[in-house]
């Protein structure tokens, strides 16, 4: 009886705390991170560093004068030495480190054994970013961010930079139309991509931008945030009509550009621009971003009328995305499938989308066009995406890097409420006034009566 007693004094809580444990790693991975995982990966990488920097071939030969005086003072074997490590410091995803790089070794060498490093620390995962000349960070993350997707509450949009995302490293990924001016999107149905657009649009509406809309399903995807709406084509027709006036809005920014460098030989050198934003303050016109929806629906043909029309859409297009930068003019073009087969003009419209975000696709190929040309080990990761996990996907640009990112959940109700929230934003455009959206009436509920009702005696 009593070795049952302490058998049940001192297994009950060991059995309870391995169970809770269990249960916060499954159901609450973030909270388990903090409790159970951060300790132990923090003693789990003091402990071994030395060893699995050695183990994983980043370490240097020793100094001639540290050699010495290893041997001179402690008279200890000589081991060869791993980058020099920084402090430790947690997050509520993982763990980041500095480490400064030995002479003759590069990020890449430390970018190659992040896998070796996230088995031998025990963490969901390991990514290498480069701070400056010989310094890299080491971010670890102790969970999949991915599963259940919390921005950082420091997240915040600037001008022209939307946070849409949440990368597999923990950190925002922000669409930045300075930086990246046109982007490709594509996804299948039920892919997330809607989702990615409805975070594009609340993050623009709340900032002093012409938001155009061209949504050739009939307006579905656009419709409910009209109010914010500069314009909107929801038919190729309508897009037939609207895309000349853009290039022609973009052809009197360059005469306004053109105008400003036409100016005395004695203005500073600074007062001299390519672009809009060289421009002062005053003068200078407001940004415009286009957004295309199903892309693919403006290069179908039926007759030999539509094929002139497609044929100029297309070249249209193709002027925005190449003249369209320096005019302030910038292309978000979405849709389910796009390849070469679409017609002519289709790759030479995704050779200037800068940016790729590809969603699950029902095909190869489609992944290939988004993704082949810039990481082509890129298209694997692509095509892997579950159905099961809408909102993920592979981001990528011209420079060749890529990663996983994922959406947060944003309602419709609530994206069409910044919009309607942020429409005195809307900019005086006197071009696109014909092409803009009516506004439906919100509607009002009925008043309540405070009087209860009596019926009517017989």
């Amino acid at each position: 009886m009593t070795d049952m007693t302490t058998l049940l004094e001192v297994g009950g809580p060991v059995a309870a705390t391995v169970g809770g444990a269990a249960y916060l790693r499954a159901r609450h991975p973030a909270a388990y991170w903090s409790t159970v995982g951060l300790p132990v990966s923090t003693v789990k990488l003091l402990g071994s560093y030395g060893a699995v920097m050695d183990a994983c071939g980043l370490t240097v030969p020793p100094s001639r004068l540290r050699a010495w005086a290893i041997q001179a003072l402690t008279r200890r074997e000589v081991r060869p030495v791993p980058p020099r490590r920084g402090i430790i410091r947690p997050t509520s995803t993982g763990l980041r480190v500095r480490l400064r790089l030995a002479p003759g070794q590069e990020p890449a060498d430390v970018a190659a054994s992040a896998e070796r490093l996230r088995h031998a620390w025990g963490v969901h995962g390991a990514y290498v970013a480069e701070i400056k000349p010989g310094v890299v960070e080491l971010r670890l993350i102790g969970f999949d961010v991915l599963r259940k997707v919390r921005m950082p509450r420091k997240t915040v949009g600037w001008f022209l930079k939307v946070p849409v995302a949440l990368r597999e490293d923990a950190t925002p990924f922000v669409r930045d139309y300075r930086a990246i001016p046109h982007q490709l999107t594509l996804g299948a149905t039920l892919s997330g991509k809607s989702m990615f657009l409805r975070h594009l649009i609340a993050g623009l509406a709340r900032q002093p931008v012409a938001l155009v809309g061209i949504d050739c399903k009939r307006g579905v995807e656009l419709a409910p945030f009209a109010p914010r709406l500069s314009a909107l084509a929801t038919d190729p027709v309508q897009a037939a009509e609207l895309l000349p006036v853009l290039v022609e809005l973009m052809e009197d920014r360059y005469d306004l550009i053109k105008a400003r460098q036409g100016i005395a030989p004695s203005t500073p050198d600074e007062e001299i621009t390519s672009d809009i934003w060289g421009l002062p303050e005053d003068e200078r016109p407001v940004p415009v971003v286009l957004l295309v929806d199903e892309v693919a629906e403006l290069f179908l043909i039926a007759t030999r009328k539509d094929e002139e029309r497609r044929d100029e859409m297309v070249t249209q297009l193709i002027r925005l995305a190449q003249l369209g930068r320096a005019a302030g003019i910038y292309l978000e073009v979405c849709g389910q499938r796009f390849g070469a087969e679409l017609g002519k003009g289709a790759t030479m419209l995704r050779a200037q989308l800068t940016g790729r975000v590809c969603h699950r696709v029902n095909d190869e190929a489609s992944a290939k066009m988004a993704l082949g040309d810039i990481a082509p080990e890129a298209v694997g990761a692509a095509c892997a995406i579950a159905p099961e996990r809408p909102g993920l996907a592979v981001a990528g640009d011209t420079s060749g890097g890529w990663s996983r990112i994922r959406t947060p959940y944003l309602s419709l109700a609530d994206a069409a409420a910044v919009c309607r929230d942020n429409a005195h934003l809307v900019p005086d455009l006197p071009a696109l006034e014909p092409f803009r959206p009516a506004v439906p009436a919100v509607p009002v509920s009925a008043p309540v009566s405070l009087v209860k009702p009596v019926p009517a005696s017989e």
